[in-house]
């Protein structure tokens, strides 16, 4: 199976690491020889059509540099676009950073890859949270599938939970911690009596924030996670723009000291329930969904099986990659490659 890989980040190379090491694995247990034949990042593009040298791309990001400094190999200059457009494979690995406002590069990238018939994975939340529906029928339309296990929860399976152990059932809505940056500035506020700013500082420091933490303290990627889960486990056509969305900025000493009270922990919470918000709201603290530090979890509510809840890491490059070779494994078990 050939695949294109577009954006080359710590996820982008915890992949290539992950089908590195388990090559042998993955083709004898599952039949699935993966050939990483191009990738793109910021500085251009490496290409192979008999599939790149997987450990020299490694270690020239080790060594700050772009693919397209691969000798004999690389681009200077070209765009993901074109590594889509000039190099034949099965799949496209959408992993370029989420853009809320307008969904690019990523929303561009899959599109070029449905219209030339390749199947696509993606960790990129800013295309769906904007344009799901869309997406979703673009890919019907031309023959084939889009994965994105991975933009919610990380490594661990909270799509693939809600869509195939609740098929049966009935879901009637979902809560959930969806981003381990809130939840661990919100964790440090409540065990130190510190402020938000003092938290946020902690987690810039361990790499848990970015320098501009707006995508995560003010909600939006909570909101973007809300919207792929309403679209694909609840059957609610909805975009960015239909979620209710506030931060954890306002956050306060006071309001934790005044949860802590009742028994309870602030937590950013975001909810599908007939709309979808997201909110610091107060959790009692032996909810099993009230989880602490950089951990994610996940209450569904079904008609049937009632509430069930499923904790884990939300992010980091291994877990995420972990979940690119989940859908990889599915798209391979779902079509015939030649």
């Amino acid at each position: 199976m050939r695949i294109v890989i577009v954006g080359f980040g710590t996820v982008g190379q915890s992949f290539c690491k992950v089908l590195h090491e388990r090559r042998r694995e993955l083709i004898a247990k599952y039949g699935l020889n993966p050939k990483v034949v191009a990738i793109s990042d910021t500085g251009g593009v490496a290409a192979d059509e008999t599939g790149l040298d997987i450990p020299k791309v490694l270690e020239l990001k080790k060594a700050k540099k772009s693919v397209a400094a691969l000798e004999g190999k690389g681009h200077k200059g070209k765009t993901g676009l074109e590594a889509i457009e000039e190099n034949e494979a099965e799949v496209v690995v959408e992993a370029t950073p989420t853009n809320i406002e307008t969904g690019e590069p990523g929303i561009s990238h899959i599109e070029k890859a449905f219209k030339l018939r390749r199947n696509v994975i993606t960790v990129n939340k800013g295309p769906l949270a904007l344009a799901f529906p869309a997406l979703m029928e673009l890919a019907r339309y031309n023959g084939v599938m889009l994965k994105f296990s991975g933009t919610v929860g990380g490594g661990t399976p909270i799509l693939e939970f809600g869509k195939r152990c609740l098929e049966a059932d009935k879901i009637l809505a979902i809560r959930g911690i969806l981003n381990g940056t809130t939840n661990y500035i919100l964790t440090e506020m409540d065990e130190k009596g510190i402020s938000f700013n003092e938290g946020l500082a902690s987690a810039q420091k361990l790499g848990y924030a970015e320098a501009n933490p707006s995508l995560d303290v003010d909600g939006w990627d909570s909101a973007a996670k809300c919207v792929i889960m309403a679209n694909f486990l609840v059957g609610i056509d909805a975009t960015i723009r239909d979620v209710d969305v506030k931060g954890i900025r306002d956050v306060t000493p006071k309001d934790i000291e005044k949860a802590k009270a009742k028994g309870a922990a602030v937590k950013l919470v975001a909810s599908i329930d007939g709309k979808l918000s997201v909110a610091p709201v107060e959790l009692k603290r032996n909810d099993p969904m009230c989880v602490g530090g950089a951990l994610n979890s996940v209450k569904f509510i079904s008609q049937y099986a009632g509430e069930e809840v499923i904790v884990g890491k939300g992010a980091g490059g291994s877990e995420t990659a972990s979940a690119i070779l989940r859908d990889l494994l599915e798209i391979r078990n779902n079509i015939s490659v030649v």
